[in-house]
């Protein structure tokens, strides 16, 4: 059940966390257009989120390929320039599924996968943007590449698969600093080339961009929260 919220809260919300985003922006010493709000979407209907879309916004982050095609399906035929981002798990038995719905999948963690996005992607020739998850608190019950791993998998993905990896992404543990997390995830990525990260969330954006965020994943500031 949604927590009752007015369509123009939403609006004033996005709008909020835009200043806040320029803001923080202001203070790295970093232009604004070179970090992207993805509004997380997820567990929220269509008609919370359509008017965001109305005021302009086309960025946006989904946790599971169901949910999202159900949304987004119909939200694409009036929204067509959208760009839509799996940022959740994503199972090998529903890659075809996802390739239909999403523009970029945030959450490539693990070789089998990689290996069956790059087949799927020569098969409909549809390639999509990919960012790696990386695990950088080496959490056993989180998904991700070990950080001590990701030159290896970036080599594979990159080179030997042709997959169009943009960047790295993270999901701090909740009970540590994320700026070390994100230190690490912006080390990772120098090294190996790769110019975007996605990391920062509802409650940690602005050291995500100060330490060299290029997306940041905000649901709950925009959106509300979801009983």
């Amino acid at each position: 059940m949604e927590t009752p919220i007015d369509h123009n809260d939403v609006v004033e919300n996005l709008n909020e966390v835009k200043a806040e985003i320029k803001t923080a922006c202001l203070q790295a010493q970093r232009k604004v257009s070179n970090v992207t709000l993805v509004a997380v979407s997820k567990f929220h209907d269509a008609d919370r989120i359509r008017p965001t879309l109305d005021a302009g916004h086309r960025c946006f982050g989904e946790n599971r390929v169901q949910e999202a095609q159900s949304k987004w399906s119909a939200l694409r035929q009036d929204f067509s320039d959208v760009s839509v981002h799996l940022i959740g798990p994503l199972q090998t038995n529903k890659i075809k599924q996802a390739v239909e719905i999403f523009d970029v999948i945030e959450s490539v963690d693990r070789e089998k996968l990689a290996r069956a996005l790059a087949k799927t992607f020569t098969e409909t020739g549809k390639p999509l943007a990919i960012f790696i998850q990386v695990n950088t608190g080496e959490e056993p019950q989180k998904a991700g590449i070990l950080p001590q791993e990701v030159d290896a998998f970036v080599t594979l993905c990159r080179d030997d698969l042709n997959l169009n990896v943009k960047g790295l992404m993270c999901i701090p543990p909740i009970d540590e600093e994320p700026s070390l997390h994100f230190a690490l995830l912006s080390k990772l990525a120098k090294r190996n080339h790769l110019a975007e990260l996605s990391m920062g969330m509802s409650g940690d954006f602005a050291s995500a961009i100060d330490l060299g965020a290029t997306h940041v994943r905000i649901g709950t500031a925009i959106f509300g929260k979801r009983d």
